[in-house]
């Protein structure tokens, strides 16, 4: 009987014949080749020089355009207003833009902030009123907390408070100026000794889906557009008693479709204050960058060559030898580390590739932590080594390689690549990278869902249903079952590649 090291020195001398190895680097070189002409497909059209997106403190890209009347506050001091409406208008369709219609999205924003100066991507903290999530405290981009829920209305105005002590910065909300709630605390580091504190306004553009394919849907965006009206402004610890300033946080104002709105900024008459805005606070969203997993559009026909090298091994050997449990076990590992390596060094090197080109070519990208990068290349070696064991897996059961092939393929391949697209409903591509072994890819993305950011989050756009480590479990499993049948009784006759099997069986 041979040892496992004989087992596995005797499988991996079966691998690596000149065809296998030839599949295996053929795999590499397409996720290298097709996702580098995908980077370098892409390019910036700008008049002159491409703007730079703002990034948050983090260094992330954020969206950062609203509104802003403001004054200069000291380290400690606050503001109070009082808000008594908050209107909107919404475009609808586009791009005709023939029909404005009242309205608010339900993240439009108008309220209170205390910000790190009017630079993009600056630090702050906000206290506002949203379009139809009640009042939120929202700082630094990514931060949410949910205050009192419900509108407002002349008879039923909210009062909104932000007080500042040092880098510390607390939300208050009331409904009669009198009694006060706590909203939440935000800890800004590195605030300057000197702030912007005033009223603001804003409103993400809206999302519509329109259906395409069996089912599929793609995105269009609508110009929106929110006001607010406050009186009972009270500023303490200002530093300046001069005017108060009206600034745009980035550009308004600019666009073909703001010239068919009421002009964005601040309006003040009667002892009241209107400020009036568009665009959103927050972290930016797949429709304004490239998430780096648009680099990896060769993973899938790298998968179907790695699938049928899988499969194909299963039948290679000693055709009058029985398929022992401990030969399968040898075949498992050699074809898995195979896999491994192949998506270690093609993933390993295209991300990093892929987004360095991108950002040379000026296409804004999302950028993935050192971390992240790691976890996906890792991640994804991993889930091809794991496909290529169920493919093997699925080989040595069904004993036919046209069908473990056309298994294979069906649970694997087809429900990466069509939930790729928009091609099926939102509902049935989230069931099929649910319940499928496909499932596992969900280690590629680099995608957060922030749910205070208006967005299609559909695995067509990038978002898979289950976390990645959920993802990997649901291809573990199937990779445990199918492994554990072929182990648990592996066929006593071999096999053809094709499928007959020999007439000889293994005398006992």
């Amino acid at each position: 009987m041979l040892t496992i090291n004989e087992l596995l020195r005797q499988e991996w001398t079966r691998f690596r014949r000149p065809g296998r190895l030839i599949a295996m680097a053929a795999a590499a070189l397409i996720v290298l080749v097709l996702g580098l002409l995908y980077a370098n497909g892409n390019h910036a059209s700008c008049d002159g020089p491409c703007p730079t997106d703002p990034r948050g403190p983090d260094g992330s890209l954020v969206s950062d355009q609203f509104a802003f009347l403001h004054r200069d506050l000291g380290r400690n001091g606050s503001i109070t207003v009082r808000l008594t409406s908050m209107t909107g208008t919404i475009t609808y369709p586009p791009p005709h833009h023939d029909a404005i219609v009242p309205g608010l999205v339900p993240w439009a924003k108008a309220g209170i902030i205390v910000k790190d100066g009017v630079r993009q991507g600056s630090s702050y903290a906000a206290l506002m009123l949203t379009g139809g999530h009640g009042v939120r405290m929202q700082y630094d981009y990514t931060h949410d907390i949910a205050g009192g829920v419900g509108g407002v209305s002349a008879q039923s105005p909210r009062w909104l408070r932000l007080t500042r002590s040092g880098d510390t910065i607390t939300g208050d909300e009331s409904a009669d100026g009198r009694q006060w709630a706590k909203v939440g605390v935000a800890r800004l580091s590195g605030l300057p000794r000197t702030v912007q504190v005033g009223l603001f306004a804003t409103s993400p553009g809206d999302l519509t889906l329109r259906r395409v394919g069996l089912g599929g849907a793609t995105e269009e965006t609508r110009f929106t557009q929110a006001g607010g009206t406050f009186d009972h402004v009270d500023v303490e610890g200002a530093t300046t008693t001069g005017p108060w300033r009206s600034d745009p946080v980035g550009e308004l104002n600019h666009t073909d479709w703001e010239k068919h709105h009421k002009a964005s900024g601040a309006v003040e008459a009667n002892g009241t204050v209107t400020v009036t805005g568009t665009g959103d606070i927050g972290p930016m969203g797949t429709d304004g960058a490239r998430p780096a997993e648009r680099t990896l559009t060769g993973l899938t026909p790298a998968l179907l060559i790695l699938l049928v090298v899988a499969v194909r091994f299963a039948a290679a050997g000693d055709r009058r030898a029985p398929l022992t449990r401990r030969t399968l076990a040898a075949k498992a590992t050699v074809v898995g580390a195979a896999a491994f390596v192949t998506g270690l060094l093609s993933v390993g090197t295209v991300l990093p590739a892929g987004l360095a080109i991108l950002r040379s070519n000026g296409i804004p990208v999302i950028e993935p932590s050192a971390l992240t990068e790691i976890r996906v290349a890792v991640g994804l070696a991993a889930v091809l080594a794991l496909t290529a064991v169920l493919a093997l897996a699925l080989g040595v059961v069904l004993r036919r390689t046209w069908l473990a092939l056309l298994v294979a393929i069906t649970t694997l391949v087809v429900p990466y690549a069509v939930t790729a697209v928009p091609l099926l409903p939102d509902a049935l591509s989230r069931w099929l990278l649910r319940t499928t072994p496909a499932a596992g890819f969900a280690t590629q993305q680099t995608l957060t869902e922030h749910p205070q950011v208006i967005a299609h989050y559909a695995p067509s756009a990038g978002y898979f249903p289950l976390p990645w480590w959920a993802g990997m479990g649901v291809l573990c499993a199937y990779v445990v079952v199918v492994s554990g049948v072929a182990l648990w009784r592996p066929p006593r006759v071999s096999f053809r590649a094709g499928g007959s099997r020999r007439c000889r069986s293994h005398r006992r």
